[in-house]
């Protein structure tokens, strides 16, 4: 049976095998409540708080300012809502873009049906928010920024350190989505300049249903859950200390390898851009040079994405489309319609991410696969 190709690592990592082994041996000896007095609990909040300074030192934070929660949607949602729950009479305007991740665009959306109010800064063709912008959209009623590190479809790196300056100086708050970027690029929370970060475990060969929230001290924050005491009484719930310790190796594991990950993943994009060049392919390659590593939105003229990727999962292979399909009609991704990707070309979107767990062979067999005859992509 020929081997299959997973290349759609931006939506999800398979689970690294030290990320596992550290949630078995977690599971089967740190069993016990991290909140109960006995032994067992203790040593149980041990290894709790020991990941907790890990992740810390991974990203330039605190130990108390690092939040478990159960993902990148929770840590946008509470962010968003945490902040803007602060004041609950009063500022009630909010500034973000309009190629977030759903986490924040539908929260944001929720937050104007309580009636507050949102700015949504608009991006140039390779998906940059103009620092400008921002400078323009903020007011005096401003409680928060949020603006993704890296976008989700198309991999453009935002300018957050700038993003961030501009923000504090009219005294607002600065959140980031860097679900897509944690792991996979440089980053300190400091030289960002943010004060609330959202990180998911699955995007960086860590378990699901595990994230975390940064949160700057001394950044006001309404808790999402209410009950409990866990998480310095800021989010309630029993910690899932095996996925909590499989996030903290994964994290370790992925930045220990960045910067060889990043070459290798650059050489094999170039396969398949390459190949598309030299055999005339007519594409178009979305998010500008600047993007994280591995990740290819690649638009092809006069063609449906859907069917490119049903034709490539028939081949074993398995990518993402840049387009969001229902069963009457095709609709283009609002990241598409804020970069103003032509029409003749927007529809024909897949999103190709690669991981280290791919090799060159994989990338020649996604090449091969798009080039092919009988898949008959192109018309030809």
């Amino acid at each position: 049976m020929t081997k299959g190709v997973y290349a759609d690592n931006a939506a999800t990592t398979k689970i690294s095998t030290v990320a596992l082994q550290a949630m078995q041996k977690c599971a089967e000896e740190y069993y016990g409540n991290p909140s109960s007095l006995h032994s067992l609990g203790v040593k149980a909040k041990r290894v709790r708080e020991e990941a907790r300074e890990r992740i810390a030192a991974v990203i330039g934070a605190k130990k108390m300012e690092i939040f478990f929660t159960s993902g990148g949607t929770e840590s946008d949602n509470w962010a968003l809502q945490g902040r803007a729950f602060c004041y609950p009479s009063g500022k009630k305007h909010l500034v973000t873009s309009q190629i977030e991740h759903h986490a924040i665009l539908k929260t944001a959306k929720f937050l104007q049906e309580l009636g507050y109010e949102v700015s949504y800064l608009p991006v140039d063709d390779k998906g940059h928010v103009e620092p400008t912008a921002l400078e323009h959209a903020i007011t005096t009623d401003t409680i928060l920024a949020s603006v993704m590190l890296a976008n989700n479809e198309i991999g453009t790196i935002e300018p957050i350190r700038e993003l961030a300056y501009i923000a504090h100086k009219h005294h607002v708050p600065f959140h980031t989505d860097a679900v897509q970027a944690v792991g996979h690029i440089p980053l300190s929370v400091d030289n960002l300049g943010v004060d609330m970060l959202s990180a998911s475990a699955h995007k960086f060969h860590g378990p699901r249903g595990i994230g975390f929230l940064y949160v700057r001290e001394g950044t006001p924050l309404m808790p999402l859950h209410h009950v409990g005491s866990q998480e310095y009484g800021l989010r309630a719930g029993t910690e899932n200390l095996p996925a909590i310790m499989g996030m903290t190796v994964a994290l370790e594991e992925s930045c220990k390898q960045m910067d060889y990950t990043k070459e290798y993943l650059t050489g094999l994009e170039q396969i398949i851009l390459k190949g598309l060049r030299k055999n005339n392919i007519d594409y178009r390659l979305n998010g500008g040079q600047e993007r994280l590593p591995g990740l290819l939105s690649l638009s092809f003229r006069g063609q449906e994405g859907e069917r490119i990727l049903h034709r490539l999962d028939l081949a074993g292979i398995s990518v993402s489309t840049g387009s969001a399909c229902n069963s009457h009609r095709t609709e283009v991704s609002h990241v598409l319609k804020a970069i103003s990707l032509d029409a003749a070309y927007a529809k024909g979107t897949i999103r190709i991410s690669l991981s280290r767990d791919n090799d060159t062979e994989a990338a020649k067999k996604i090449l091969a696969a798009l080039l092919s005859d009988a898949g008959r992509f192109w018309g030809q």
